[in-house]
């Protein structure tokens, strides 16, 4: 199997030979488990002692269940604890009875011997059953599905997103697949698969297996039909302002039920609730957030039962909120609308700075009303309007950029 370097690697990397326990947070199938057989057999090229479980292999439940010392145990019969230190890599770990337990006993008693890394694919039951007692004692990383940089890697395509000056037929070939990009979604499957056939098949087994299977279990959801209508009304919605009211009148819930699906989704990876700017906390708890997928290729399936050949809808948007929140550094986010309907798409706020960043397909289509009132009204300087059809760089306090150069922006 070609595995394949996320940008994420480096920042574990740096962390693998500390005594915290590193743990891997995402969806299912967006590259968890193949970021950790990519660190498994770069440890062993090290000539490193490792070992590699995977909890859906029930067998592996029952023995750590069991507890420590009848783990230690299986790994000692196995001849796994050796004078070397073990990199013991456990899939899956919301598998586990009680994994903050387990984890915390590791890493207080073993870790000189044992060095861990865990993944789990459910944010919301990880963290249901993680306690306080595990803080200092891990380090959280959240896996996204690829960023378009990594989607251009797993393509195979050798453009260099960091060069000051690009061509003109460079920039018209990364137009195109920014295109793909947000037409199909960044799972990393989905990238690979070059027949748009097996695409969707891939993205609906995600759907059925993950999104509707695993969500259901977890909220215990007895009727399907409405749940389902819920999701697809959300992906057609996909940046857009969230009517939770409107939402509970279609589908036909009831309001705290379709807030509870909600959190789920958000705590699922599925969706991102983006609240409002303000710099008054009071009137921000009565303004009303956006809803995005984080994944394109996830959301038109929903919406359209089938991918487009062309950027449709919100989605040129949808995927810039992926993007901003993929990069991983620590920002904040929102989006800004006022009561005379101005508004700005993303608000990005980074310790004193604040940025406004604005997203068109078009560059003629962006309107500087509600910018000029923004910079304006908090005295910032300048603005971004992020575009796939650019003519002028700069004009008025506003740059523009296209969506891959987000990267050298240091937002």
């Amino acid at each position: 199997m070609r595995l394949l370097e996320r940008a994420i690697i480096p920042a574990i990397k740096k962390r693998i030979n500390t005594p915290d326990i590193l743990v891997l947070h995402g969806a299912r199938q967006v590259g968890k488990t193949s970021i950790l057989k990519y660190l498994q057999h770069e440890l062993k090229q090290q000539k490193k002692n490792v070992v590699y479980i995977d909890l859906e292999d029930l067998r592996f439940v029952q023995i750590i269940n069991s507890g420590i010392d009848d783990f230690l145990k299986y790994l000692t019969e196995h001849g796994y604890l050796k004078k070397a230190r073990l990199y013991l890599f456990i899939d899956e770990v919301q598998y586990l009875k009680n994994p903050s337990n387990f984890l915390k006993l590791m890493r207080d008693h073993y870790s000189g011997m044992i060095k861990l890394f865990v993944s789990g694919s459910s944010s919301f039951e990880i963290k249901s059953k993680f306690k306080e007692s595990l803080v200092g004692r891990t380090i959280n990383f959240e896996i996204f599905p690829l960023n378009f940089a990594e989607f251009l890697y797993f393509k195979k395509c050798d453009i260099d997103l960091n060069r000051k000056q690009i061509s003109k037929a460079t920039t018209e070939e990364l137009k195109k697949l920014y295109k793909e990009y947000v037409c199909y979604g960044g799972y990393p499957r989905i990238v690979l698969e070059l027949v748009i056939a097996n695409k969707e098949l891939y993205l609906q087994q995600i759907i059925d297996t993950y999104i509707r299977k695993d969500i259901r279990d977890l909220a215990n959801i007895k009727d399907i039909m409405k749940f389902n209508k819920l999701l697809e009304i959300l992906a057609a919605q996909s940046g857009n302002l969230l009517n939770i009211v409107e939402l509970a009148n279609t589908t036909r819930l009831a309001r705290p039920t379709v807030e509870h699906y909600l959190f789920l989704m958000e705590n699922t990876y599925i969706i991102k609730m983006l609240s409002p700017f303000s710099t008054n906390l009071r009137s921000e708890l009565f303004k009303t957030p956006k809803i995005f997928f984080y994944d394109t290729g996830i959301a038109h399936l929903l919406w359209l039962k089938s991918l487009p050949r062309t950027i449709i809808g919100n989605m040129f948007e949808t995927s810039i909120l992926s993007e901003l929140v993929k990069d991983g550094t620590l920002k904040e986010l929102f989006h800004w609308r006022t009561q005379d309907k101005k508004e700005i798409d993303f608000i990005v706020r980074k310790g004193r700075k604040i940025i406004p960043l604005e997203v068109k397909n078009v560059q003629s289509s962006f309107n500087f009303t509600a910018m000029r009132y923004f910079l304006e009204r908090y005295k910032i300087k300048s603005g971004i309007c992020i575009a796939l059809e650019i003519e002028k760089r700069k004009e008025k306090q506003v740059e523009f950029i296209y969506p891959w150069e987000l990267a050298n922006h240091n937002l």
